[in-house]
């Protein structure tokens, strides 16, 4: 016979602690108290007869008999939850959770999502926008939109399929180059105020201004000064406003551009090593609404003419 289980609350409770390592954290998600947390898990180590934690000042470290339990018990929760989830999925796929970035969603998903509605109007769309990464399993999040990097390694459990490459384009407004005069150099562009979009400049392999600038020909341009954002949508909206060049990520700019919001100064784009992928999990990957959705995205994108905007010079960063 199999040896006795433990209680399952006891094993959730060492679960949640093990993964947020903190009691206090655990406790709240549980919404209980950490007091019957910390005994829950107590009566856990009494059965199992070992140490599940070492117990710091203001901490808690897995020993080595709680690193080797936690991965299957997560693993087991995982599956339990999408158990769960499934059941109450099996029969109404009305609801598809978008987890989209905020720039992609402000400034090109959201005036277009009306007509996936219109054409799938048994399927209710909702959309979480974040900077995070939404986890499919905790989250609820059926299918996402993701900036990743082109060569980056998929999850044996997703589905992933590069959507459009990502490049760096400088995008004014054409007050701007009404109060500057033209700037159709980069050395004009050295001299008007920038904008810097930072939402990914924490990736060493994203290109900067000063990386722009280099490729222009152009060296020793102060591109510290001017308006920092770490929001796509609010980048663009300020150079919309005249408030300076920014360096912009093509696709979220594209709207801008189409209606003359904005206008290319210098034709010149910088490659990202980037792109937007299609995400989701493979035990949801045929579901009618999931695969609608995954069509249309792509139709959307195949829709895309640049060619009004002029011919465009794109190369990498480090050429």
């Amino acid at each position: 016979m199999p040896p006795p289980m433990p209680p399952l609350n006891a094993l959730r409770a060492f679960e949640a602690a093990a993964r947020h390592l903190s009691l206090t954290r655990a406790a709240e998600e549980l919404h209980v108290t950490a007091g019957a947390l910390s005994h829950q898990i107590r009566g856990l180590e009494d059965f199992l007869g070992v140490k599940l934690f070492e117990r710091r000042v203001r901490a808690i470290a897995l020993t080595p008999a709680g690193k080797l339990l936690y991965p299957g018990l997560q693993t087991g929760f995982a599956r339990l939850q999408e158990a769960v989830a499934g059941l109450g999925l099996a029969g109404d796929h009305r609801v598809l959770v978008l987890s989209t970035p905020p720039g992609f969603t402000a400034k090109w998903l959201a005036a277009r999502l009306y007509r996936f509605a219109n054409a799938n109007p048994e399927t209710d769309v909702r959309v979480s926008s974040s900077f995070g990464f939404a986890n499919f399993t905790t989250d609820g999040v059926d299918v996402a939109v993701r900036n990743l990097p082109s060569n980056a390694t998929s999850d044996s459990a997703l589905v992933v399929e590069k959507l459009a490459d990502v490049s760096l384009v400088p995008v004014c407004s054409p007050r701007l180059i009404a109060a500057h005069g033209p700037l159709d150099s980069a050395e004009a562009l050295a001299r008007v105020p920038l904008i810097h979009d930072d939402t990914f400049t924490s990736r060493p392999e994203v290109p900067t201004w000063a990386d722009w600038f280099k490729a222009a020909g152009l060296d020793g341009v102060q591109v510290g000064r001017g308006l920092r954002f770490n929001s796509t949508d609010h980048a663009l909206d300020a150079a919309g406003e005249g408030a300076g060049v920014l360096l912009a990520h093509d696709l979220p700019a594209y709207d801008d551009l189409r209606t003359g919001r904005l206008v290319i100064p210098v034709r010149l784009a910088l490659r990202t090593g980037r792109a937007y992928c299609f995400v989701c999990p493979k035990n949801r990957a045929e579901r009618p609404d999931v695969q609608a959705f995954r069509a249309w995205l792509k139709q959307e994108l195949a829709a895309i003419d640049w060619a009004p905007m002029g011919a465009i010079r794109v190369q990498d960063a480090h050429a």
